[in-house]
């Protein structure tokens, strides 16, 4: 099993930042793709950021230019620098992680952003 727990959530002002982190732990050995996804009111979850082992990274429309997610292999921590946040980024957010075939996810943190 793997455990993921999330960190840096809040309530900012529309073009403000947030950073998010994700640290795994449990068999993390074998973890290949780690990820963002949220999920906003009303809505299905979506794919926000994902990045491979490698750095190899990939990001929803929607963010790009103002999200950037990176990965630390050594303490097995994604992070997702988020900047100018827009009411429409509301949503929790959840770290994802890949391995064996096998997807684990995180407990979520909120990330409200005010007009």
């Amino acid at each position: 099993q793997v455990q993921l727990v999330e960190s840096g959530g809040g309530l900012v002002q529309a073009g403000e930042s947030l950073r998010l982190s994700c640290a795994a732990s449990g068999r993390i050995f074998g973890i290949s793709v780690m990820g963002w996804y949220r999920q906003g009111p009303g809505k299905q979850r979506e794919l926000v950021a994902d990045i491979t082992t490698g750095g190899t990274t990939n990001y929803a429309d929607s963010v790009k230019g103002r999200f950037t997610i990176s990965r630390d292999n050594a303490k097995n921590t994604v992070y997702l620098q988020m900047n100018s946040l827009q009411p429409e980024d509301t949503a929790v957010y959840y770290c994802s992680a890949r391995r064996s075939g096998s997807a684990y996810w995180g407990q979520g943190t909120q990330v409200t952003v005010s007009s």
